[in-house]
């Protein structure tokens, strides 16, 4: 099929790993890994999954000069019965401007694994108004794959600060994604994988999706066989088969607020402003027996 050709709206976010190879030596990029990892315990339907750090496996190998962000640490709220539930933002901006996350730098976020780690870490700053972060496209793969070098050991920056202009309305809750069902002009769209949209997989609790929900799993954003986006023109063909477009508001949610800040992504640099993130999705949402659910059944 042939596609027209288009251009990601903001460019800017996204920056390759060959652009990052020429600016390794720039005092000016700060560049941190963002990997966590999932262990699924879909025989164990009150906990989803175990959570691993990937901090360990970041000291054996990272792009040079790169530091580590520990999600589920002090960018997640401790006090949440839900593993990455966004901590209250001034706490959340104290956190990054230790870390070393402000001006002037630009920061560029990659992961290990799979992509969606560094965009919820990518959303975390963007919605605090620190606009110079970018995520590394292939991420540390695509990095070893085209031969760059990389390093052991850890690395850290020293602090920094920005002034935050905090937009609270990206992350939504329960009752403001229940008050979505239905609406008009509105797509509630899951991120997760079809086995666990359609109820065949009951891994958060009671099976199935939140009714009306469209399905575009994070993974189909990308380019089959690496951590690389799909071309513009191929992500855009995906969304409007959801009948999705500029003008369409879209309330993103997945398990746990992870995978659904990926297909977030994807769609702002479509083009597409009217941008909702379900925080703790369905990890709360199959937990709470009043909430609405359907399966394909």
């Amino acid at each position: 099929m042939e596609h027209k050709k288009i251009q990601w709206k903001y460019p800017e976010a996204l920056v390759s790993c060959e652009w990052l190879n020429r600016h390794l030596n720039d005092k000016n990029v700060r560049i941190f890994d963002c990997t966590t990892y999932l262990h699924y315990t879909d025989d164990h339907p009150s906990k989803p999954y175990d959570v691993e750090s990937g901090r360990s496996n970041y000291k054996k190998g990272k792009i040079p000069g790169a530091s580590f962000i520990d999600i589920q640490g002090k960018l997640s709220n401790q006090k949440s019965p839900f593993h990455f539930t966004i901590p209250d933002y001034v706490v959340l901006a104290e956190s990054l401007h230790k870390i070393g996350v402000g001006n002037p730098f630009h920061i560029v976020l990659y992961s290990t694994n799979a992509p969606q780690w560094a965009s919820r870490v990518w959303w975390l700053i963007h919605i605090l108004g620190f606009k110079k972060v970018s995520i590394l496209d292939g991420g540390f793969s695509e990095w070893k794959r085209l031969g760059f070098k990389s390093e052991k050991g850890e690395s850290v920056y020293e602090p920094a600060t920005f002034s935050p202009n905090i937009d609270g309305k990206i992350f939504v809750d329960k009752k403001h994604t229940l008050g979505s069902i239905n609406k008009r002009n509105c797509v509630l769209l899951n991120a997760l994988s079809r086995d666990l949209h359609s109820g065949r997989n009951p891994r958060y609790g009671r099976p199935g999706r939140i009714p009306g929900s469209e399905n575009i799993p994070a993974s189909q954003f990308l380019e089959p066989g690496t951590q690389k986006l799909l071309s513009p023109e191929k992500a855009l063909e995906l969304v409007q088969k959801k009948n999705i477009n500029e003008t369409t508001e879209v309330l993103n949610y997945c398990g746990g607020g992870i995978a659904a800040t990926l297909n977030a992504f994807v769609l702002r640099q479509l083009g597409i402003a009217n941008l909702e993130i379900y925080d703790n999705s369905m990890s709360e949402w199959a937990m709470d027996s009043t909430l609405p659910i359907e399966t394909d059944n």
